[in-house]
């Protein structure tokens, strides 16, 4: 309801806007739910009762009705791609069921053909077919589209389609051609070229390393607009999501002097962290590294990728993949991106620099070598507080978790694995049993750690209650429970989207909770997280999403 005009704030500051008529969630443990809130020029000045709240009202304060609804912290990325998500945004949607239509080959090649028909001019002017999502698991072929088959969309414009995991790519022969990739092309260090059995003629499919040059390559045909375009798009998904804070978890120089362009024009509608790659250029990092934001943009420290998808068997593992589809030698374990001297140099840079690092380790070997790499950088450099921070961790042995305790590494685990690829992993990836044990989340608390739970947009969509359904559920495609010990409650898992990667980030004095002094970032959902049935969380709607009590996104019109 909305409160009476009958007491004035005199002495009291005057409030620009008070939320109240709902439940509000404050992720502060020392009072953990809240009947009211105040804010002026965009910051927090009192949580509590609404009586006492209301002696901040004034007569030109804005009452925010919430009409029943739930006030909670804005969302906090712990890990994902906000500017190339730009690219999922306004590509073809090659995801499976429930975030898109593609089934089988033939609906890949409709969709894309769709695209073509409804972004002709785009198409015309880029002289490039972008696809994005694809995902041998949920094809019925059970195989990734070829050279061939794309094909038969285009022989003419160059086709590019990228996997889930963001790990792969198919080109066909005209992006094939432009890239310069022929049967006497070499694949890469940490990459493969795919080829035809029986030939060196390549059948399109790239992974990792050779997917990256070849992307890089396409993605030089978009001029700048283009990027900024993407940059653009992905604010505002990740807004559309709740999300007030946003991370670009890997870039090049040239992606972060974008993002400055489209910040400085006002066009990034929540905060985003930037995470330059730490082996293209270390002096650019720590040239731009801050603790301050810009127009709502900051470089936050470096990343470093060691390894690739566990559902596309690019991940290194210390033991063989359980049943992997494809043809792989025997004993098959997966490959690094970055070998153990290059891991240990990069490590070794930023405990010297006391330049926060975030690594993309899924295999239980690239985590090894992470943590090795870490132990000795510690050793050498002192621990600090850097907050190192081991990204997606699928998956992690306990005795891993044990010296990510030990060594004080920030887990950002990937729970929405077990919807996506759950059933894959248990049937071909790790087997039955330590299928159970990915994205370890259950291990992770019991030892007392915090952890940030992340979706990898344009991997997944940024989508908010998906990632906190799948945290605590842990449900499959299937409707299988993968793990039940591994699941944690709903409380848990909202800390996992705000004050605990808030801290992740070295920002938890300014977000991630509703707390005096505290920026206004809130999220508010159709109902309470907490009081609704766990099985129907991502049915929560993300009603609006207010930044610094600014609307950024809003259901309605």
């Amino acid at each position: 309801m909305l409160l009476a005009l009958g007491n004035p704030a005199s002495a009291q500051e005057v409030a620009d806007t008070i939320y109240t008529g709902g439940t509000i969630i404050t992720v502060d443990d020392a009072a953990p739910r809240a009947e009211s809130v105040a804010v002026k020029q965009g910051r927090i000045i009192a949580v509590g009762a609404e009586a006492d709240v209301a002696q901040h009202q004034g007569q030109d304060t804005k009452m925010h009705d919430l009409k029943g609804q739930a006030l909670l912290p804005g969302f906090v990325d712990s890990h994902g791609h906000v500017i190339m998500g730009g690219l999922q945004a306004l590509s073809a949607n090659l995801l499976a069921p429930p975030d898109g239509n593609v089934v089988d080959l033939a609906s890949l090649q409709k969709t894309l053909r769709d695209w073509v028909g409804a972004n002709s001019a785009a198409v015309k002017q880029a002289g490039l077919i972008i696809g994005f999502g694809y995902d041998e698991s949920q094809l019925k072929e059970r195989r990734p589209p070829t050279r061939d088959d794309l094909d038969s969309v285009s022989s003419d414009v160059p086709i590019y389609v990228v996997h889930q995991s963001g790990h792969f790519g198919v080109a066909n022969s005209a992006a094939l051609a432009l890239s310069g990739i022929t049967a006497t092309s070499k694949s890469p260090p940490g990459g493969k070229i795919r080829r035809e059995e029986g030939s060196q003629r390549p059948n399109g499919v790239l992974e990792e390393n050779a997917h990256f040059l070849v992307l890089g390559k396409l993605m030089s045909k978009v001029d700048q607009e283009g990027f900024k375009a993407f940059a653009r798009a992905g604010s505002k998904l990740w807004a559309k999501y709740g999300y007030t804070t946003a991370q670009e978890g890997r870039a090049a120089p040239e992606l972060l002097s974008i993002a400055k362009a489209v910040a400085a024009e006002g066009g990034l509608l929540n905060d985003v962290v930037i995470y330059p790659d730490i082996l293209i250029d270390r002096d650019f990092i720590a040239s731009n590294v801050s603790a301050t934001y810009q127009n709502g943009l900051r470089v936050g420290g470096a990343k470093l990728t060691i390894d690739g998808s566990p559902q596309g068997f690019t991940a290194l593992r210390d033991r063989p993949y359980y049943a992997p589809v494809g043809v792989y030698p025997p004993g098959y374990k997966g490959y690094a991106a970055a070998e153990m001297d290059k891991v240990v140099d990069a490590v070794d840079w930023a405990y010297e620099k006391n330049i926060q690092l975030l690594t993309h380790s899924n295999g239980e070997g690239a985590s090894d070598m992470l943590l090795a790499a870490i132990a000795n950088a510690a050793n050498r450099f002192g621990e600090g507080d850097r907050r190192t921070v081991l990204i997606h961790g699928q998956f992690l042995r306990e005795d891993q978790v044990d010296t990510m305790h030990e060594l004080g590494v920030f887990p950002s685990l990937f729970p929405m694995h077990t919807f996506y690829w759950g059933d894959w992993h248990r049937e071909h990836t790790v087997g039955p049993s330590n299928a159970d044990n990915i994205s370890p989340t259950g291990w992770v608390r019991e030892r007392g750690m915090m952890f940030g739970s992340h979706h990898d947009a344009p991997v997944a969509l940024p989508d908010s209650m998906r990632v906190l359904d799948a945290t605590v559920t842990r449900r499959t495609r299937s409707g299988d429970i993968l793990g039940p010990a591994q699941r944690v409650d709903v409380m848990t898992g909202i800390k996992a989207m705000t004050i605990w990667p808030a801290w992740q980030h070295f920002e938890e004095k300014d977000k991630g909770s509703i707390e005096v002094g505290k920026l206004a970032d809130f999220v508010i959902l159709s109902d309470d997280p907490t009081k609704i049935d766990p099985e129907v969380i991502d049915t929560l709607k993300v009603m609006i999403t207010i930044k610094e009590d600014k609307v950024i996104y809003s259901q309605s019109p």
